[in-house]
């Protein structure tokens, strides 16, 4: 009886509650020395059934970007066909570049408590905040990761408003990114014989926001996620992730290890990107095992958006015929980032939704 009147006692709501006010995140909760994760970040069995990939003769394209630019097209064209996700090396970026913005992204996560306690908040209207899940409030259990969130485009956040200790790091990975950002639309473009700045032209190079994610050490590994499996909402990411590994992809129905190359950036296609593409291109659902590393593990996405918040979007009338028809309905950008918002990591969700 004591059992179900504990379980009567237990109120979800107020436990999370509880804990996005301490503004500790999963890092402090770790620093506490709890050897039991809390209740809420406890996934059902059926998400964790299958953690280690059947698949593991399965890898996703690597693309050699200084390659002929028709032979480069046609990969970037061919991976984002099959697996929606492809690795790129000789992208242009100095590899110092790429272990300064980890570095310094662990460095800001590794801060006193109190230091970041000034950064942690839901409200966005800074440009830049600390959150333990965006999805804390809507989803069914939390994940094993705290996110420092900072929009980049159109505009950067005023200097001040940016950690310090990760200040300049972020500016240059910021002007890294968007340069490689148009490089890569331009391929995309071309890979669905479309005019080379199709997608730079629908505005999707501006809206560009940073993910800045520290996954610490996980007491019990064997219950929660790291990031629940979904898929991107916007067009591009670009993915920056440290040597310790943990993302996975499903393809063929089974999910695929991500393991890290040095020197290498991992890209994927959006949903965005699939619907624009009327399915050419497609959105792969994507998942972050959690840390069982007694060292931290740091990634940092750049997510490529439509800054064009009131406008149309839908698949491309050159990629639509009497053959091939629309295989989405159009919506308003702006309707369709607030549906995402208001609903938890899970699956391709919001793509089925904008299905005809």
């Amino acid at each position: 009886m004591a059992a179900v009147n504990g379980e009567n006692q237990y109120d979800r709501a107020e436990e999370v509650k509880r804990f996005d006010e301490s503004k500790i995140g999963a890092k402090g909760l770790v620093d506490s020395g709890l050897t039991a994760i809390p209740r809420f970040f406890i996934h059902p069995p059926e998400n964790l059934s299958d953690l280690k990939p059947k698949l593991e003769s399965v890898v996703i394209p690597t693309i050699d970007l200084s390659g002929p630019r028709s032979v480069v097209v046609e990969q970037v064209a061919s991976a984002s066909r099959s697996f929606g996700f492809f690795r790129i090396l000789n992208h242009g970026i100095p590899v110092q570049v790429l272990d300064r913005t980890i570095g310094s992204v662990r460095a800001f996560h590794e801060q006193p408590q109190d230091v970041k306690a000034g950064f942690y908040r839901r409200d966005k209207g800074t440009g830049v905040s600390l959150v333990c899940n965006n999805d804390l409030f809507h989803s069914k259990a939390a994940s094993w990761r705290d996110t420092l969130r900072i929009s980049v485009g159109p505009n950067l956040p005023e200097l001040e408003q940016i950690p310090e200790v990760c200040r300049d790091e972020v500016v240059e990975w910021n002007l890294q990114t968007k340069a490689l950002g148009e490089w890569l639309m331009g391929l995309l473009s071309q890979g669905l014989g479309l005019d080379t700045d199709k997608l730079k032209n629908t505005s999707c190079l501006e809206g560009r926001y940073m993910a800045c994610h520290y996954y610490p050490c996980c007491p019990q590994p064997d219950l929660t996620l790291g990031i629940a499996s979904h898929t991107d909402p916007g067009v591009l990411t670009v993915l920056l992730q440290d040597h310790i590994g943990g993302l996975q992809i499903k393809h063929e129905e089974e999910w695929v290890d991500v393991k890290p190359v040095p020197g290498a950036l991992v890209i994927n296609i959006a949903d965005v990107l699939q619907i624009m593409s009327n399915d050419e291109y497609r959105s792969a659902e994507h998942r972050v095992l959690a840390n069982s590393s007694d060292e931290p593990r740091v990634s940092i996405a750049v997510f490529f958006n439509a800054s064009a918040r009131e406008a149309l979007y839908g698949p491309f009338s050159e990629l639509t015929s009497p053959e091939k028809p629309a295989r989405y309905r159009q919506f308003v950008y702006d309707d369709y980032i607030r549906r995402f918002h208001n609903m938890e990591l899970d699956g391709k969700t919001l793509t089925n939704y904008y299905k005809l």
